[in-house]
C-alpha cells in the first residue's frame, strides 16, 4: 500500500462546497494539488485513480456512509485520512478510527488546529514510508528500546509486565495516532472476549505510574475520552 501515493495531492470528499473551499484555503501552503468529490462513490473513484497523499472525508455524504468510504479506501491506501463531521458521538469517533481513519475533527473547526493536525499526520506518513520505526525512542530522561524490550528513566531500569510492555510498544510505534479501545485490545490480547475499556483502564493506570512524571496529569499517554488513547512522543 502507498507506493504510488501522490504526496502533494489532497482529496476533499464533502457534499458542501463551502467546506471544500475552507479546507482548500487552510491547506494552500501544505499541498499543491486539490481534488474534490461531492459524493462517497466519486471520492472512492478519485482516490483509486489519483492516489492522493491526504484524504479529508466528511461523514454526511448523500449516497453512502462516510465510514464505508473510509473502509474502502483503507483497503488499498495507507495515506492519512482525516474525517470532518458535525457529529460529536464518541461511538462514532471510535467507529471511524477502527475503520482506518487517522483523525476525527468535529465541525465547526479551527483551521489553525486542522492544519497542524494534517501536518503532523503527513510527517508521520512520510517518515513511515522512508524508514522503519525507530528501535530506540528517547523522550526527555525516558529511553525506550523496542528491540531489547527495555525501558529506563534517569538511566534506572523500569520494570514492565508483559502486558504493559505490549501496550506501550503498540502505542509507541503509532505515536501521535489515537488508538481505539478495540484496536489496543486486539493488539495486546488478541481475540480474548471481554470489555476493552475495563481491561485497558487498569493496565494504562499501572503503566502511567511507571513512566509518567505525574500520572495524575499524564503527558505521554493521553486519554481520548470514550474513544481510546494516544501516545505523545514530542
Amino acid at each position: 500500500m502507498g507506493s504510488l501515493v501522490q504526496d502533494d495531492t489532497v482529496l476533499i470528499v464533502d457534499d458542501e462546497s463551502q467546506i471544500r473551499r475552507v479546507v482548500k484555503n487552510a491547506l494552500r501552503t501544505e499541498m499543491s494539488r486539490f481534488l474534490e468529490a461531492g459524493t462517497g462513490r466519486e471520492g472512492i473513484d478519485l482516490a483509486a485513480a489519483a492516489r492522493p497523499g491526504l484524504i479529508v472525508l466528511d461523514l454526511g455524504l448523500p449516497d453512502i456512509a462516510g465510514v464505508e468510504v473510509c473502509r474502502e479506501i483503507r483497503r488499498w491506501s495507507s495515506a492519512p485520512i482525516v474525517v470532518l463531521s458535525a457529529r460529536h458521538s464518541d461511538q462514532e469517533k471510535a467507529l471511524l478510527l477502527d475503520a482506518g481513519a487517522d483523525d476525527y475533527i468535529t465541525k465547526p473547526f479551527s483551521t489553525l488546529e486542522f492544519t497542524a493536525r494534517v501536518r503532523a499526520h503527513r510527517r508521520r506518513f512520510q517518515a513511515a514510508q522512508q524508514h522503519a520505526a525507530p528501535q530506540v525512542i528517547t523522550i526527555g530522561d525516558l529511553r525506550i528500546d523496542l528491540a531489547a524490550r527495555t525501558i529506563r528513566r534517569d538511566s534506572q531500569p523500569v520494570h514492565l509486565t508483559p502486558i504493559e510492555w505490549d501496550l506501550l510498544r503498540t502505542m509507541v510505534t503509532q505515536a501521535g495516532r489515537t488508538l481505539t479501545h478495540r484496536q489496543l485490545f486486539q493488539a495486546v490480547w488478541g481475540q480474548v472476549s471481554g470489555d476493552p475499556q475495563q481491561y485497558l483502564r487498569v493496565h494504562v493506570a499501572n503503566l502511567r505510574r511507571k513512566i509518567e512524571r505525574d500520572p495524575v496529569r499524564p503527558r505521554l499517554i493521553v486519554t481520548e475520552p470514550g474513544v481510546g488513547y494516544r501516545f505523545e512522543s514530542s
